[in-house]
């Protein structure tokens, strides 16, 4: 009997819902929301009513793309942690009713595991165990996998982000939110020798991005005193700069734990995965250190919802559901 998943994902500002037949994706839908720009980030509360609007038709969509009924369904699955608890709250509910209504099992998803397990959504797919950095505007994180259901963290930021360096440097540019995307679209034509930036020198796997911002923030002061147009004058330069001094503390990090465990297969995973930068010079350490490298598409690394649906397959195949009564966490460790 085909195992038939509908899946959604709520945990920040896209409304996503997916159906999965087997293990493949056959719709993956996400709603926007851009009410957040003006803002210059997501606030909470139009988050969650947005989702509130958008789940029915998204839903709806996904599930008429994949030519797939209600009442053919096997599960339901949603991200359950973590995400903002608003938008995260509509998610659930929802899920909990259609679950309830159909009476069928229901799913709780992590969503950093989620990120990770993008990887297997399309061919090729990394052999266990492997290494993944998963990157994004929250974590920053060095995950040893060694089975669909069986992660642990072994490197982890100290403070802030990696996507959130980016935003947060966009936003000293003088760039619009979401800031990140335009650091890569500008650093595309700049020299990333061009200007110098340090590494933070933190022991073993893990991370720090702090210094890293204050020293971009005092550098821009500096040039700036010189020359105001220092900026409009040398955007994409500093651009591809930044970005290649975030792109090397992540990959050195990660050449480090390759290195200590042994394991070759390494993947990427996360909103910054999407990253030029990042993608290409995992393919250049991927051929200097023989891994064998894998990045989602761009669709799977962003949040979707059909991240969502491949690890509640494998959960569903583990008989891991969840009651009606769970509730979702902001914050929750895998």
């Amino acid at each position: 009997m085909s195992v038939k998943i509908l899946a959604i994902e709520s945990s920040c500002d896209d409304t996503g819902a997916a159906v999965l037949v087997d293990g493949k994706v056959l719709s993956n839908h996400i709603a926007n929301q851009q009410v957040h720009e003006q803002y210059g980030g997501v606030v909470p509360e139009l988050a969650s009513r947005a989702h509130q609007e958008n789940i029915v038709p998204v839903v709806d969509i996904a599930m008429k793309a994949a030519g797939i009924k209600r009442e053919e369904l096997s599960a339901i699955a949603f991200t359950q942690s973590p995400g903002l608890i608003g938008s995260l709250l509509v998610g659930s509910c929802f899920a909990k009713s259609m679950a309830m209504a159909l009476n069928i099992p229901l799913i709780g998803v992590h969503h950093m595991q989620a990120h990770v397990l993008a990887n297997f959504i399309e061919d090729p797919k990394p052999d266990f165990p492997f290494l993944c950095l998963t990157v994004s505007g929250g974590h920053t994180q060095i995950v040893l996998c060694e089975s669909p259901l069986q992660m642990r963290v072994i490197g982890e930021t100290l403070d802030d982000a990696a996507g959130e360096a980016f935003d947060k440097s966009a936003k000293l540019l003088g760039l619009p939110y979401p800031g990140g995307p335009l650091i890569d679209k500008y650093a595309a034509t700049g020299n990333p020798n061009r200007f110098k930036f340090p590494e933070p020198r933190i022991p073993g796997l893990n991370f720090s991005f702090s210094g890293l911002k204050t020293a971009i923030l005092y550098f821009l002061q500096e040039q700036q005193q010189q020359d105001p147009a220092f900026i409009a004058n040398n955007l994409p330069d500093i651009c591809a700069s930044i970005q290649q001094r975030i792109v090397t503390i992540l990959l050195n990090k990660v050449a480090k734990a390759a290195s200590e465990t042994g394991i070759r297969d390494i993947a990427i995973a996360g909103g910054v995965s999407a990253n030029s930068g990042l993608r290409n010079a995992l393919t250049v350490y991927g051929q200097q250190h023989r891994w064998r490298t894998f990045i989602p598409k761009f669709e799977y690394c962003t949040d979707n919802a059909g991240m969502i649906a491949i690890t509640a397959y494998y959960k569903y195949l583990a008989g891991d559901f969840a009651d009606l009564a769970v509730v979702p966490t902001a914050r929750a460790a895998f």
